[in-house]
């Protein structure tokens, strides 16, 4: 095979591409390397001897499946995680998640007579304040309290 080094950067300068998209016939090698102006190379262009190819890129196919399996639900076990359960739901979520809980839990309560109006504000500033972890935490702070 014959050395096309000069014909193929001349036609990348013209093509203003990288000597790697150029792309010459097989076919034609012979007249490709009599090209040895410029105008030559346009020429060979036009008629199709040389051609640019096109750039390669990353597919997003891969990412769009995963992107679609992850809005199901998938992909999210131990494997996959990166940093703290704390660092997966931000801090404000998971209060807003711990208090409206609690507080729809005293609501419930109250409404059943279970405690006073009193007492209700006493629990609810508690919770306000974070004194409570959970649901079943205040329901045994209720219990040992009723006990006193």
């Amino acid at each position: 095979m014959s050395d096309l080094k000069s014909q193929r950067r001349m036609a990348a300068e013209v093509m203003d591409i990288g000597e790697n998209r150029v792309w010459i016939d097989p076919e034609q090698t012979e007249r490709v390397e009599e090209a040895i102006t410029r105008q030559d190379i346009r020429n060979l262009i036009e008629g199709g001897a040389i051609q640019k190819k096109k750039v390669k890129g990353t597919s997003r196919g891969r990412t769009r499946e995963n992107r679609k399996q992850k809005t199901k639900g998938r992909r999210k076990g131990h494997g996959s995680r990166k940093g703290k359960k704390t660092a997966r739901k931000e801090n404000k979520k998971r209060w807003m998640e711990k208090i409206r809980a609690i507080r729809s839990r005293l609501k419930e309560m109250r409404d059943e007579g279970e405690i006073s109006q009193e007492q209700y504000r006493t629990l609810y500033d508690k919770s306000k304040g974070g004194f409570f972890r959970d649901i079943k935490h205040l329901e045994n702070h209720i219990e040992e309290e009723m006990e006193v």
